[in-house]
């Protein structure tokens, strides 16, 4: 598992039990980077560690490439001394050395592939933790921007003067309605009076009439001759 994904695991982690316990951003992004900074120093022993070894497969290397020459010149030596035995046991060892030069060499060049990709991890990481530093610069100056606002917000009474602007409508209203039944009352008064009136007026023309019409008569009765 690469430093990278470890690191990974290890914050998704903490993020998360601190979300749980409603920490506020800032703590988590002090928390993060805590951990990325300690992944950091971990990450670069780990790459030390893996440096130091590939030196030491270079020299493990590089020292049976020197005893395989060293018993290539015995073999030489032996075979012109006339002893075919021992040169064949020199050439025997110098091919083992050979073998373990070989392996050294192919063990380094393996190890070299997961330096050269720790090492790329661990710069990638401190880029992470650079862009992290930034970003908690940043958090931080929008958190107390929010901060002062929601004191003003306190200190200013609007927290309250939401209540207060409801119950001022509600009242608002309610004189409304008074307002409009009174006009209602009072448009039908107005009606009943004109009633009224109409059906008073009816009865003066018959009024009117009844004494047109008893005029008449009297006026009628004192012409007549006695």
């Amino acid at each position: 598992m690469s430093i990278l994904d470890r690191l990974s695991r290890l914050l998704r982690a903490n993020v998360n039990d601190m979300i749980t316990k409603a920490e506020d951003p800032g703590k988590i992004i002090d928390q993060s980077l805590r951990d990325m900074r300690s992944a950091y120093t971990d990450a670069r022993s780990e790459v030390a560690e893996a440096m130091s070894q590939n030196i030491k497969l270079e020299r493990e290397a590089t020292t049976n490439r020197k005893l395989a020459t060293e018993y290539e010149k015995k073999a030489e030596e032996a075979l012109r001394g006339g002893s075919e035995d021992l040169a064949r046991e020199a050439l025997r060892r110098a091919q083992n050395h050979k073998d373990l030069a070989a392996g050294f060499d192919e063990q380094r060049a393996t190890q070299t592939n997961t330096v050269d990709q720790l090492r790329t991890q661990l710069r990638a990481l401190e880029a992470k933790i650079d862009e992290m530093e930034s970003k908690k610069t940043l958090l931080a100056a929008r958190q107390k921007t929010a901060q002062a606002g929601a004191t003003l917000d306190r200190v200013s009474g609007f927290d309250k003067a939401g209540g207060a602007m409801d119950a001022f409508n509600e009242m608002e209203q309610k004189v409304a309605g008074m307002e409009d039944r009174n006009r209602a009352m009072s448009d039908l008064r107005r009606e009943n009076d004109i009633d009224a009136q109409l059906r008073d007026l009816g009865r003066d023309k018959d009024v009117d009439d009844a004494l047109a019409a008893l005029k008449a008569r009297v006026q009628g009765e004192q012409g007549k001759p006695g």
